[in-house]
């Protein structure tokens, strides 16, 4: 299984173009034939592109410079040099790159699958002595050597791409509920902080499927760094739902609510206007007294539509899929968007495949 890393620093390089080449023509009888040094190729660009079959940065902790190939050199006969080969660094769909600057500044951010982003230029080949013959310099040497790459130090910065976030305070109990309805397989125990990375899951419902993320849970302070940090927070800045869980075992349930909810207005990206549906989990392990309680509790403080549910025993999941599927926007698949521009002619109507 695949280590999860979010973030990485990385050196990139262009390639450097190829020089021009210096020759002269030599036939059989031909005694002075002219010049005929081609110029050099392109170097190499370095390219990123989006893939969905990555997940993770670890990648990127062992392989950490990257130089796309230079360009040839000119020949004799007039021949240019081959064009250096385009790097192509392949990153997780949901990967910023930043400048390597205090502001840590965005330079691109490639949230679609297939994304590419053109970072570097190689450079532009030299001039073969071909290029500078005149009529008064008819057999020049002149020729130049190409120009050099561009290079850069980059951070990679992985943020999930979900439509569902998990939230809650360390032992909420949302490993197991990813679990339960998904194959994500995320570990659980009965302690704080099992989960250390972000989980992703695909859950299937009444034929509608949708990506849920486990977040690590969030402690007071973890929008300043505290706990596990808040790098983990900027996982879930693209999902659509929040679903909040609050462990009906853990005590002072509203507490617990008003600290998830303080982290998450505290780090901004618009994290406290998400849609949210909030859950009492682990029902199971208590009795219908504390649970009273805990309703209570949290109706105090304003939080009335209260899902309750059971990952363990299965009790109340479905009525949670049903809500999210009710809020998240149905996706049209391939073949629906295909019928429904059957019979367009060809270059018709508003609508072109991409």
């Amino acid at each position: 299984m695949a280590h999860f890393l979010d973030q990485a620093k990385i050196y990139v390089a262009s390639g450097a173009g190829g020089p021009g080449a210096v020759s002269f023509r030599r036939e059989k009888y031909i005694e002075f034939g002219g010049p005929d040094g081609g110029n050099g190729g392109k170097g190499g660009d370095v390219v990123f592109r989006a893939v969905p079959a990555l997940n993770t940065l670890i990648d990127f902790r062992y392989t950490q410079h990257f130089k796309a190939p230079r360009g040839k050199g000119g020949a004799g006969r007039n021949q240019t040099g081959a064009q250096g080969r385009t790097l192509y660094i392949d990153v997780p769909v949901g990967t910023q790159i930043l400048a390597d600057d205090e502001e840590r500044s965005l330079i691109a951010d490639l949230t679609k699958e297939g994304q590419e982003v053109r970072l570097l230029e190689g450079g532009m080949g030299g001039r073969g002595n071909m290029s500078y013959k005149t009529s008064t310099n008819r057999a020049p040497r002149q020729h130049q050597p190409g120009e050099p790459g561009e290079e850069a130090w980059v951070w990679l910065r992985l943020k999930l791409l979900a439509d569902v976030g998990l939230v809650g305070l360390p032992n909420a109990g949302k490993s197991t509920l990813l679990n339960a309805v998904t194959n994500a397989k995320a570990k659980t125990g009965a302690y704080p902080f099992t989960t250390l990375h972000p989980k992703l899951g695909v859950v299937q419902h009444k034929q509608r499927d949708f990506v849920m993320a486990d977040i690590p849970g969030l402690i007071e302070g973890a929008a300043d760094g505290a706990g596990i940090g808040d790098r983990f927070l900027g996982h879930v800045e693209r999902t659509r739902i929040l679903v909040h869980l609050i462990d009906a075992d853990g005590g002072d349930p509203a507490k617990a609510y008003e600290t998830v909810r303080t982290e998450l207005e505290a780090y901004g990206a618009d994290l406290g206007d998400k849609e949210e549906i909030v859950c009492l989990s682990r029902i199971d392990t208590v009795d219908e007294e504390v649970l009273q309680i805990a309703r209570d509790e949290l109706a105090a403080i304003g939080v009335t539509d209260l899902l309750e549910l059971s990952a363990m025993a299965g009790t109340g999941i479905d009525a949670l899929l049903d809500r999210i599927i009710t809020i998240l926007p149905e996706r049209k698949t391939p073949a629906a968007v295909a019928a429904e521009h059957e019979g367009e002619e060809e270059g018709g109507g508003d609508w072109s495949p991409l």
